[in-house]
């Protein structure tokens, strides 16, 4: 695919994805969504990548919310299409994947902005980043995940505030709330997202998916946490990796997983 509304940018075996939509504030739309889709559906295929970060172009915003005008005049059937689609494609996938992403908040993060960030697995904020969810105030609600993320990140009672209220909170709030978890000066914000995706490539890639979907299986419905860890943690003993990582402990050495 050759995109239009994202640009890659490989480090070794970290990828950064940046939202390129910046006359509009790196606004999603259907094609950055798609795209999205595409780029991050391969990267989790691809064996070279160990872990994505998801970034939005130029130093205003991450992503400052969906693009209004494209959804102006949706009807209630062709909106619940829109989120479903989107939620399924995109927020689930990222939120599902079997490597680590990370959100590297650049400046606004809002509306679907900030359930974009909600949907990956850990968020550094640059110190003038802020962040919202203001659909209230357009007679909307969040509509990719935003109220059941949010509610499950920071609580109940702050939810609702920052929903109800669609009032924008500083980085620094945000981390107080544990919505995110660094906040950095803007010119270290990709090197400290770059620095734990470091680490992590470091560990096991097979335990590093499975801790993923054990923490995921948390307060889902449906879902036995405790037993899903437990598969989880049984299945490792089978895997070249656990054998890998217990020699290389008593040899007293660095592992080599593959």
């Amino acid at each position: 695919m050759v995109y239009e509304n994202i640009l890659e940018e490989r480090d070794q075996s970290i990828l950064i994805i940046s939202i390129n939509r910046e006359n509009k504030l790196n606004a999603l739309n259907k094609k950055t969504l798609s795209e999205l889709h595409f780029a991050i559906s391969k990267a989790l295929e691809e064996e070279q990548v160990a872990g994505i970060i998801l970034t939005g172009s130029g130093n205003r915003a991450f992503v400052a919310g969906a693009d209004i005008s494209e959804f102006a005049d949706f009807n209630v059937f062709e909106a619940k299409e829109l989120a479903q689609e989107g939620q399924s494609e995109v927020f689930d996938l990222i939120e599902n994947a079997n490597k680590p992403i990370i959100a590297a908040i650049n400046g606004f993060a809002l509306g679907g902005g900030l359930e974009l960030a909600l949907a990956c697995h850990m968020r550094v904020a640059s110190d003038n980043a802020k962040m919202g969810l203001p659909e209230v105030s357009l007679g909307l609600i969040p509509g990719y995940g935003g109220t059941q993320r949010l509610t499950q990140l920071i609580g109940k009672g702050r939810a609702l505030e920052i929903i109800l209220t669609a009032d924008m909170i500083d980085a620094k709030k945000a981390y107080l709330y544990g919505l995110v978890n660094h906040v950095v000066v803007p010119e270290e914000l990709l090197i400290k997202a770059k620095s734990i995706l470091s680490t992590i490539s470091r560990r096991s890639p097979r335990a590093v998916a499975a801790a993923i979907r054990a923490v995921n299986a948390f307060d889902k419905k449906g879902e036995d946490g405790f037993k899903i860890e437990i598969k989880e943690f049984s299945e490792c003993f089978g895997s070249a990796d656990f054998k890998e990582g217990v020699s290389a402990f008593l040899e007293k050495r660095e592992p080599n997983f593959r």
